[in-house]
């Protein structure tokens, strides 16, 4: 058994995985969501683990073994052709991405005295990058899930909108927030297609 608060459980429902396809887990970190959605594939189809941080994929890989995902497969992001190899060959994408981590205050109390204006901007422009990067993964009519555990407007809904009006062959079919005060972690996630 993993266990894993409501909202990052939501996230897998939502990027809607299928059996057999080829999904990529953009920052997987030590995988929570990696192994939600090889459960959610019933351990068919691949599953491809990014992240920039060799130790918490080595994690990945003991989480996964011992909850026999096989369908998982782990790459350090060491440079951009890790990124170009899979352009258009994704059907779904999960960026889960950095942020402020303004929605899981209660984990984390002491971040709100580390947190900054200078610290948004920066991470703000990192997340659209990502998003700029990481979407030419996606084949068309491929969608990705674009999450975030912050509650700022700046770094959900309105980081999609930019992301949408500076990308015309990607439409947001939805998103959704989840509040602290609903009991949960915050959250955010929309999805996105790519339709050309």
């Amino acid at each position: 058994f993993e266990v894993q608060d409501a909202s990052s459980q939501k996230i897998g429902y939502f990027l809607d995985v299928k059996e057999g396809q080829r999904v990529v887990d953009a920052c997987a970190g030590a995988g929570g969501k990696t192994l939600h959605l090889a459960a959610l594939m019933g351990n068919k189809g691949q599953i491809i683990a990014l992240d920039i941080f060799e130790w918490k994929l080595a994690e990945l890989k003991r989480r996964a073994k011992r909850a026999g995902a096989h369908n998982i497969e782990t790459r350090v992001i060491s440079d951009t052709k890790v990124i170009k190899r899979l352009h258009d060959k994704v059907d779904r994408l999960l960026i889960d991405a950095p942020c402020s981590g303004l929605g899981v205050l209660k984990r984390n109390p002491d971040s709100k005295w580390k947190i900054d204006q200078d610290f948004i901007d920066r991470i703000k422009k990192e997340q659209q990058q990502i998003m700029q990067d990481y979407s030419k993964m996606l084949k068309v009519n491929g969608k990705m899930v674009y999450a975030t555990c912050s509650i700022l407007p700046s770094e959900n809904n309105l980081q999609v909108e930019e992301f949408v009006k500076n990308n015309p062959n990607f439409k947001l079919i939805k998103d959704e927030k989840v509040m602290p005060s609903e009991g949960y972690d915050g959250f955010y996630m929309a999805l996105i297609e790519r339709v050309s």
